[in-house]
């Protein structure tokens, strides 16, 4: 029984270690985190691309008549 104790005590000493690495170890997080957030932002433009031209559009014809209005 002793013996057991130790070798789960042992298992679970190793556990929290590989778990502490884990949480240390976030080399590569800050590139996929900017690739999914560029995905995002691509799929959201595809999506939306004809709303979006539609209100840039009506902004620069806004822009023009007030130019055009001095």
């Amino acid at each position: 029984m002793n013996k057991l104790y130790e070798k789960l005590n042992t298992a679970k000493i190793h556990l929290l270690c590989c778990l502490k690495n884990i949480n240390t170890n976030n080399k590569g997080m800050g590139v996929i985190e900017i690739v999914l957030i560029i995905l995002v932002l691509v799929g959201l433009v595809i999506i939306f691309r004809s709303q979006i031209t539609a209100i840039i559009t009506n902004v620069f014809s806004k822009v023009t008549k007030e130019i055009n209005g001095f």
